[in-house]
């Protein structure tokens, strides 16, 4: 229901003209552009006191209502422009997006952008943002069929690839995932998540050339990465690489001896090195470092 004006509010426009929707829902336009959301807020509920079966002050509702970080009441306000006008495409679109984007509530943001998609069949964000509603959901088999609608809409779309990869991988499809990734690398080269998760990959089907291989080119966009540091870590000592191992664990340890000296230790995989002396040296070293107090 709307809410009630607080009486600090002042209307000065329209206190002469009370009975007018036309002048309520033109105030309310007028002070959204002031940036003004919380009169503007006021001003489209007094204009549906008044016509209370009308779109767009419902539509407007919801919009300033997600100005102001009320989301549920953002989404229940285009929820009713929708009832009014169920054939609109912009009140089921931006529902669909406050659900996906602020709530966080992806089973109530697929059917509203499933209804923006009866109106704008085409439209590449209701039919990406599906997409990403049924992955966040878990329901990958349906979200990639939606990423591969927008790529038929926009034939070299880096995220339908990339979220094509990235729900092929949590289904546990990775030779589809690794295909995926290489087409989102062919349109955005340096892009450092593409490279970091194909190594993932790569690592976990024990290819660990190609993991490594993958996180130095990660390593190429973010030069001070210590998650890419630390997985070639693990892959070089899984292939017994021991010296090149303690070399990218002493990157890790140099930026974040606090972070990862207790991981490192308690990793099984590297209790092969420790009956290197660099590699007790190493730590040795990472120990006093973390235990240096720190001054701003």
């Amino acid at each position: 229901m709307p809410s009630h004006p607080s009486r600090s509010t002042v209307f000065n426009p329209l206190e002469c003209r009370p009975d007018s929707y036309k002048g309520w829902y033109q105030q309310g336009n007028t002070l959204w552009q002031q940036g003004k959301y919380n009169d503007a807020l006021l001003s489209y509920e007094r204009a549906l006191e008044y016509y209370p079966g009308d779109y767009w002050a419902w539509y407007k509702r919801g919009i300033t209502l997600e100005h102001l970080g009320r989301y549920r009441d953002a989404a229940e306000s285009y929820d009713n422009a929708c009832q009014i006008q169920p054939e609109n495409y912009w009140a089921w679109y931006d529902q669909g997006c406050v659900y996906l984007n602020e709530i966080d509530d992806f089973a109530q943001a697929i059917p509203c952008f499933q209804r923006a998609l009866d109106y704008l069949p085409k439209d590449y964000w209701a039919t990406y943002r599906l997409g990403e509603s049924y992955r966040l959901s878990g329901q990958y088999e349906a979200a990639i069929a939606s990423f591969r609608q927008t790529l038929t809409i926009r034939q070299d779309d880096f995220w339908s690839w990339y979220r094509q990869a990235d729900c092929f991988r949590r289904w546990g499809h990775y030779a589809e995932a690794l295909q995926c990734y290489k087409k989102s690398l062919e349109i955005r080269p340096n892009d450092y998540w593409a490279w970091f998760r194909q190594g993932e990959l790569w690592q976990q089907i024990y290819r660990y050339g190609r993991a490594i291989a993958c996180y130095h080119r990660a390593l190429d966009v973010e030069v001070d990465d210590d998650y890419s540091w630390y997985e070639i870590a693990l892959c070089q000592v899984l292939q017994k690489n021991y010296s090149d191992a303690v070399y990218a664990l002493g990157k890790v340890l140099e930026w974040y001896p606090g972070t990862y000296l207790s991981l490192i230790e308690g990793e099984p995989a590297f209790v092969d090195l420790q009956p290197l002396p660099s590699y007790q040296a190493l730590l040795q070293a990472a120990r006093q470092t973390a235990m240096e107090p720190v001054f701003d």
